[in-house]
Formats: structure tokens, C-alpha cells, sequence
């Protein structure tokens, strides 16, 4: 591939972390130069990869968001089997040059990509793998073992371990899974809307919590104190997660730490924006105020 047809995919990588992603996004602005542009493509090939899936929501669509899933498959093998070569890439094209010189430069197994879509088509209304609610929170972990946890583990080989990789992997795969559950308790009533449902089913039962509940919540705005107390649950749940996964951040090549810490931080700060509003996930989408953001960013700077 050129130079320039190279550079211009991982601009476009970068454009789309920084509209789409605003907390992992500056959190990478911790990182060291050289390994930021690795960081975006990944981004942006999740970001890529999830936009067809919350297109499939449509029943017209799911067909073709399948079909989309297999073509980028298809594509990212090809060009992970082939010497780079002179080529001219457009549009998401573009997201898999770059996707697919990262996987090169920092030697990421392929696995964690084919896991990763495989989780995604569990999410296309159609397909042999679709699953729309989970009963247990262990089946809700093995769908994120591809959603979230792949994604951990893509991104070990760019930020580098003062330890052998192996010994850092289950830390990584844990802070995507806190992250991951964390989007699922922000953005329950998105969900509910596309029909679908993440949190586990037993976990929401033990408090009196179905699916007609949430419903009723979502359509009159208004959390019910069973769904209060449930969401309590969940976080605390999330929390431990986090907790188990932080003493990880320190297996990883000291300069990156700060930025994972930052990520960290500010993400399980969504559970405390939801906890400040009352529970109120089904009018509001939490998100830490940005002057808190720019607080820990430049605090995790000063410190690295």
C-alpha cells in the first residue's frame, strides 16, 4: 500500500474516534504519538462493525447487515493473508487498511477479530447466532468474551506489558467486560428500543425486575424502585469488575498507564452520573460532564 493511501485511512480512523468515542479519545491523547494511530483504527473498526449492527435492527436491514459482516470478514482475511500491497481504499475500506496494518505492525491475533464479529452477529435479528436477551449473567459474559474482551486483548499488543503478554491477558479481558457492562446499564432504554435486552435476566428477577417492567418504565420515563434497586445491584457487580481488572493497568508498559487509567476512571464514572440522577437511564444517557473529563485527563498527565 502507499504511504499516502495508508496515512489517509488512519486520519480517517482518527476523525471517527474523536466524533464517536470522546472519553476513549482522550484518553489516547496519553498515549505516545506512535501508538495512538493503532489505537484509532481499532476504534474505528468496532465503531465501524457496531453501526451495522444497530442498523440490523431493522428486519429489512438484518440480511444485509449479515452480508455486510461477511464481506468485512472476508476482506480483513484476505488482506491479513496478503504481502500490503499498492492499493486505493474509500469509506470503511479504508478503516480495514488501516485495521489491518495494525494487526501487522503489532502482531494482534487474528482470533480476537473473528471472535469479536462472531459476538456481533449475535446481535442481527436472522442470524443462526442471534440472541436478543440473556438469561444468566454467564451467558451474558459469553457474549462479551467477543464484544468486549476481544477488544481488550486486541489492544494489548499496542500499548506493550512489562510482563509476559500471557500474564496481563485476563486483566485486559476484564476491563472490557467493566467497560461493556457499563454500556449496557447507560444505555438500557436505547437498547429496549431496538429490542433488545443485555442484562441478565436472573440478576433483574432476583428484584422483581421482567421485560414488561422495563418496557413500562421506558414508555412512562419513570424508574420504578425495583429497577432502582436492581441497577444498584448491577453496579455494584460492574464495580467489582473494574476492581478486579485495575491492578492489571500496572502489567502494562508505564507510559501508557495514565491513559488507561484515565479510561478507566472515566468510564466507571458513568456508574456514578447514572447513581447521581436517580437511576433516571430511561430519559437521559449518563455521560461524565466534560470539565470532569478534562480534570482526571490533565491529573493522569501530570502524574505520568
Amino acid at each position: 500500500m502507499s504511504a499516502v493511501e495508508l496515512a489517509l485511512a488512519y486520519r480517517d480512523c482518527r476523525r471517527i474516534a474523536a466524533e464517536h468515542g470522546r472519553t476513549y479519545f482522550l484518553a489516547t491523547r496519553l498515549l505516545e504519538p506512535e501508538r495512538r494511530p493503532a489505537v484509532h483504527a481499532l476504534y474505528a473498526f468496532a465503531r465501524m462493525v457496531d453501526d451495522i449492527v444497530d442498523d440490523s435492527a431493522a428486519v429489512t436491514r438484518a440480511e444485509q447487515s449479515a452480508a455486510q459482516l461477511d464481506r468485512i470478514e472476508n476482506e480483513l482475511r484476505g488482506r491479513l493473508a496478503q504481502a500490503p500491497a499498492e492499493t486505493t481504499a474509500i469509506g470503511d475500506d479504508r478503516i480495514l487498511l488501516a485495521v489491518s496494518d495494525t494487526i501487522r505492525r503489532y502482531d494482534i491475533a487474528a482470533e480476537h477479530f473473528w471472535v469479536f464479529l462472531d459476538s456481533m452477529r449475535m446481535d442481527i435479528p436472522g442470524s443462526p447466532q442471534y440472541r436478543d436477551r440473556y438469561p444468566t449473567m454467564d451467558a451474558l459474559r459469553d457474549y462479551m468474551r467477543g464484544s468486549a474482551a476481544a477488544i481488550g486483548l486486541q489492544l494489548l499488543p499496542v500499548l506493550g506489558t512489562v510482563a509476559p503478554i500471557t500474564e496481563a491477558e485476563p486483566a485486559a479481558a476484564a476491563l472490557g467486560e467493566a467497560f461493556q457492562l457499563t454500556n449496557f446499564l447507560r444505555d438500557i432504554a436505547e437498547d429496549l428500543d431496538r429490542g433488545r435486552r443485555y442484562l441478565p435476566a436472573d440478576e433483574l428477577a432476583a428484584f422483581g425486575v421482567d421485560d414488561d417492567l422495563l418496557r413500562h418504565c421506558r414508555k412512562t420515563g419513570r424508574t420504578d424502585q425495583r429497577v432502582r434497586r436492581a441497577l444498584a445491584h448491577l453496579i455494584a457487580v460492574n464495580r467489582g469488575i473494574y476492581r478486579a481488572a485495575i491492578p492489571g493497568i500496572d502489567l502494562l508498559t508505564p507510559r501508557v498507564r495514565p491513559a488507561i487509567r484515565t479510561a478507566a476512571t472515566l468510564y466507571s464514572g458513568i456508574l456514578d452520573e447514572i447513581e447521581r440522577t436517580d437511576y433516571a437511564v430511561f430519559t437521559r444517557r449518563a455521560a461524565v460532564p466534560r470539565h470532569r473529563r478534562l480534570r482526571i485527563a490533565a491529573r493522569e498527565f501530570a502524574l505520568a
